[in-house]
């Protein structure tokens, strides 16, 4: 089976691709990709759904990222590339860089925006109890794009 074909499979959020069935590999940076946040984030990347994980080599533009959401799902981001401001709950906000570890819990208000220095790339570890879109704290206010600070 290749990976066009595993792309068809029933998965959770769609257009992400299903693992598994004799599809084991898959070239991420070679990848289609989908939102990763719909309504509330600029991140976007191809995203793969096992029976109880799902991963995503998410990148999003220097300046922008996510408002603050929350989903039923842990996630952990690990940043391969680039600089984000993270807040997770009563957390004060921090600057973290390449080769940090986010973990944020279930149902946690959270967000992720990269700084003006350069685009962001992290690779994110759901559970596949809800899919890789969150559920945003305010729908009317869309992505963080720099421009709604």
């Amino acid at each position: 089976m290749t990976t066009k074909e595993a792309s068809r499979k029933q998965t959770k959020t769609e257009g992400a691709v299903k693992g598994g069935d004799g599809e084991y590999i898959f070239p991420l940076m070679q990848m289609a990709g989908i939102e990763a946040g719909t309504g509330y984030s600029t991140g976007h990347g191809p995203v793969v759904e096992g029976e109880r994980m799902q991963c995503a080599l998410v990148t999003k533009a220097r300046g922008t990222g996510s408002n603050p959401h929350h989903h039923p799902n842990e996630q952990w981001n690990y940043i391969v590339k680039g600089k984000l401001r993270v807040k997770v709950g009563d957390q004060p906000e921090r600057i973290c860089g390449p080769g940090t570890l986010l973990y944020f819990p279930a149902n946690v208000v959270h967000y992720t925006i990269a700084t003006e220095d350069e685009d962001v790339i992290f690779f994110a570890v759901k559970d596949m109890t809800h899919g890789i879109i969150g559920i945003p704290v305010d729908e009317k206010k869309g992505a963080f794009t720099g421009v709604n600070k």
